[in-house]
């Protein structure tokens, strides 16, 4: 892989942390705290509350889970390493890296 390439996947892989950045914040207000005063909300209103804040909450951990993928990219890239299957070494496709800037096996690799 060239450095135009690497780079070009650098500014995508940053891009997408930074959008991850952003969703977090939009998604602060659904993880808030339930408050359990019947005299404002019903019992059902509350139920759809605590609904809402679990469903925030798993996406938030989706959002740190392909945050964690992202940052051992950049780590790939640091070392070298970066675009090659950890599977059997070879490239990873391009194509696939750009679909997945994060993807740490090849096509062949992926599919068993």
């Amino acid at each position: 892989m060239n450095d135009t390439t690497e780079q070009m996947f650098r500014a995508l892989i940053e891009t997408r942390l930074a959008e991850l950045a952003a969703e977090d914040r939009l998604g602060e207000g659904g993880q808030a705290t339930v408050e359990l005063d019947q005299q404002a909300i019903g019992r059902l209103s509350r139920q759809d509350a605590l609904q809402n804040q679990a469903m925030a909450k798993a996406t938030h951990a989706r959002r740190q889970a392909e945050r964690t993928r992202l940052h051992a990219a950049l780590a790939r890239m640091d070392e070298g390493e970066y675009g090659y299957c950890e599977d059997c070494g070879d490239a990873i496709a391009p194509g696939r890296l750009t679909l997945d800037p994060a993807a740490t096996r090849c096509v062949d690799c992926a599919s068993g």
